[in-house]
């Protein structure tokens, strides 16, 4: 019998109705869970989450709610064995694949916990030192941060059922705003799980977190001028949320991230073999691969000097040859299966895409899937090359969210910056280079078309986090096609859940203010 994934809105768990989707596993097809349609009573549940909710979180102090996340995350890290066996049944990962959303999700609750605990007993944060307004130095201006009157609806994209949860709430709940959350439906199940298990411990205050399964009919039709949006997913999708009425009308503060075509750049400097060409190669195709490249960080485009053209590519072919794609439940697999089979199709009308202006340098489809059939959804790499990239233009504007990318030829590092910016903005860019100046270059030229600037040079070779990896002390997001939001990034993180205000008052008053705030340092 398939679980149904029922909401959670006002305090309660809303009864099982009719069942309009079904969760399927990506590899074999078996019915998993099943979801409803629109959500009933969300202007009353989300009015519930703004008061009682609301209420309860900012009562307590940032170093309360802190604590709070801390207890959340003692209450998931006992259940990470199950977590990782919907994982696999829903999302059709392997182990390790399972481990970068589990873990990686748990690893950032973790994080904001313990970045809350060192703002204390607090309930105001102070932005800044007063600014003197008067020639007697008694009138000042001092700017306060206060979190949002609303709260903070969540719509997310189907790769990151666990990360792509806890990066969100954990900054919204720290900073005393009350979560809703829409899981992409595909892959609801670990979302629901982890959320039901969290209300089920008692950890958090009634209406804190909520979510909603299924249909995302009314839900921005439910926000109020007060409340914050994050969004992440498609260009398109989040074309239409932008004119929303609560959007447009209400000025409701909306986060998005969407589509990249993100870089990584062999530097001009490297040669074949050196440690600064092993590197690329290596990560390029470890980066094409993890989570079977359902990665909105993954490369799409890998940039090579010329000169190492032929090179990289039968270094990475090599490498491509050893993936094994498959049933992540066979022991060999080393890369499972796309969410679906509607990305399946969605990836393979892709390739055929770029083929038109791209050739083949590595064909996953010739490669033997281990214990799945052509039903499944699963797919092997496949590496394509563009020799001219001024003659090319798809390649820069579509994005396949599979395990594919496009080797680039370039003729100079300028033409490498001016390849990577001509992705119209993306979360991030990586070089690889033993020349410090080369990449220091890089890194000033990339920042204004790029949320992360990643440096590899073989120093950091063994501590260097990785291309594709979000860490929680660096911001998320990019400009442009990606989207133009920010997330994470440590404290910055809280800006979003936070209204700044200029109190004009007299020192006195200010001092006074002052005893129950600490420094606003991000």
């Amino acid at each position: 019998m398939t679980t149904f994934l029922n909401n959670y809105l006002g305090g309660e768990w809303q009864t099982a109705g009719r069942v309009v989707n079904t969760l399927l596993d990506p590899v074999t097809g078996e019915q998993l869970a099943t979801t409803g349609g629109a959500a009933e009573g969300l202007q009353t549940g989300f009015a519930y989450a703004r008061k009682e909710g609301a209420q309860a979180l900012q009562a307590m102090t940032y170093g309360q709610r802190a604590a709070m996340l801390g207890e959340a995350l003692k209450v998931m890290q006992a259940k990470r064995d199950e977590y990782y066996a919907i994982s696999l049944a829903n999302s059709g990962t392997t182990k390790a694949d399972s481990g970068i959303d589990i873990d990686g999700g748990l690893f950032t609750l973790g994080f904001y916990a313990k970045l809350g605990a060192n703002l204390g007993e607090a309930h105001t944060l102070m932005d800044g030192s007063a600014a003197v307004m008067s020639k007697d130095q008694l009138f000042q201006s001092q700017h306060i941060m206060v979190p949002i009157r609303g709260l903070a609806l969540f719509i997310n994209a189907f790769n990151f059922p666990s990360w792509g949860l806890w990066e969100k709430a954990a900054p919204a709940l720290l900073s005393g705003v009350p979560v809703v959350i829409k899981p992409a439906t595909a892959t609801a199940w670990l979302t629901h799980r982890m959320v039901a298990d969290v209300i089920e411990a008692g950890v958090l205050p009634k209406g804190a977190l909520s979510i909603v399964c299924g249909s995302s009919a009314g839900l921005l039709d439910a926000l109020t001028p007060f409340d914050v949006l994050s969004f992440t997913g498609s260009a398109d999708t989040a074309a239409s949320i932008r004119s929303h009425a609560a959007i447009a009308r209400d000025s409701v503060r909306v986060n998005i991230e969407a589509d990249s075509l993100n870089s990584t750049i062999l530097g001009q400097d490297a040669t074949a073999g050196s440690a600064a060409f092993d590197l690329f190669v290596d990560n390029l195709v470890r980066d094409m691969t993890i989570k079977t490249g359902q990665r909105c960080t993954a490369p799409r485009r890998a940039l090579v000097p010329t000169h190492l053209f032929d090179a990289v590519s039968e270094a990475a072919s090599a490498k491509l040859a050893a993936v094994r794609a498959g049933n992540p439940r066979n022991e060999e697999t080393t890369m499972g299966a796309l969410v679906s089979r509607t990305q399946y199709d969605s990836v393979q009308e892709g390739l055929a895409r770029l083929k038109t202006e791209a050739s083949v340098v590595f064909d996953g489809s010739k490669q033997t899937l281990l214990d799945a059939d052509s039903k499944s959804a699963c797919v092997a790499p496949t590496l394509l090359c563009i020799k001219n990239a001024d003659q090319s233009q798809l390649v820069h504007d579509h994005e396949v969210f599979g395990p594919v990318s496009t080797l680039i030829a370039y003729r100079d590092t300028a033409h490498a910056m001016n390849i990577a910016h001509r992705g119209q903005g993306s979360l991030v860019a990586s070089v690889y280079s033993e020349d410090a100046a080369l990449m220091a270059c890089a890194a000033r030229e990339l920042a204004s078309s790029h949320g992360r600037v990643h440096l590899v040079s073989p120093d950091v070779a063994k501590t260097q986090t990785g291309h594709g990896n979000v860490m929680p002390a660096s911001i998320h997001g990019g400009p442009g096609r990606a989207g133009g939001g920010e997330e994470l990034g440590g404290l910055r993180a809280l800006s979003f859940y936070h209204r700044r205000s200029a109190i004009q008052a007299s020192s006195v008053v200010l001092a006074e203010l002052s005893k129950g705030s600490t420094p606003w340092n991000s």
